[in-house]
């Protein structure tokens, strides 16, 4: 039996040089965002943004986050303690666990989403063209999602 592959398109050695030093701009981008005082770290702000979306399986929260189940698990105690999120059961499968947002985690929520929205279009005004940086941080993140798919899928 005979399987056709999709073909990877060729990356010059430029291009690869050039996603390397991108790469390190990334790795500064998150550095600089780790410290702005949003109330919030940059994971807590990913976790609440994806259950303020609609409350979250466990399981599919971690996979969405790319974290292990643990480091979920660990990061949803601390929010639970802090009074920002609780832990919702399925009536009918008590071993599914949702997370949901609580009116602290929502007021949070919106404060670092204000705070770390003004932090990053500021920096991209400083750039220059901020809609097109914005159009492809997008498209990175569409990017990201389909690679997910696809490697979920085993393809």
């Amino acid at each position: 039996m005979t399987t056709v592959s999709t073909p990877v398109p060729e990356v010059d050695a430029r291009a690869v040089a050039r996603a390397g030093d991108a790469a390190l701009t990334v790795i500064r981008l998150f550095r600089s965002m780790e410290r702005v005082d949003a109330g919030l770290t940059p994971q807590q702000f990913r976790m609440l943004k994806l259950i303020g979306a609609g409350g979250e399986r466990s399981a599919r929260l971690a996979e969405r986050l790319a974290v292990a189940k643990p480091t979920l698990t660990s990061t949803a105690d601390g929010l639970v303690a802090a009074g920002l999120v609780w832990r919702e059961t399925e009536i009918s499968d008590r071993r599914v666990v949702k997370l949901r947002l609580t009116e602290a985690g929502q007021v949070a929520l919106d404060h670092a989403n204000a705070v770390y929205g003004e932090w990053l279009a500021e920096l991209l005004v400083a750039a220059g063209e901020p809609e097109r940086l914005l159009d492809g941080l997008g498209l990175i993140d569409q990017a990201i999602d389909q690679l997910r798919v696809a490697k979920k899928a085993g393809t």
